[in-house]
């Protein structure tokens, strides 16, 4: 499949938009795929209870791994609440 060629107005840098993900890019759209799951499931409402806190909690888990990666110390700190949370609410739900 051919991608089309973008040039970066501001750097000249030309990128092809059929590049390969890197670990990244991966981590962070894998991780919106389940926090927007998690959302999606508490919509729906208490029957879905406990998917919902599963689905953010394995979002947050991607997250929290990019953050490692990249070493960004705040959203690490609001990934490893969200982690805590999700953690008392998996074992409130599963026992």
């Amino acid at each position: 499949m051919w991608g089309i060629f973008l040039v970066d107005q501001k750097s000249n840098f030309g990128y092809n938009t059929c590049m390969k993900l890197d670990t990244n890019e991966i981590l962070q759209w894998a991780g919106a795929v389940f926090i927007i799951a998690g959302h999606s499931l508490n919509a729906v409402g208490p029957e879905a209870y406990p998917y919902n806190i599963l689905a953010f909690f394995v979002g947050t888990v991607l997250f929290f791994a990019w953050t490692v990666r990249v070493a960004n110390k705040p959203q690490m700190a609001v990934n490893l609440v969200a982690l805590a949370l999700g953690l008392t609410g998996l074992i409130k739900a599963f026992g």
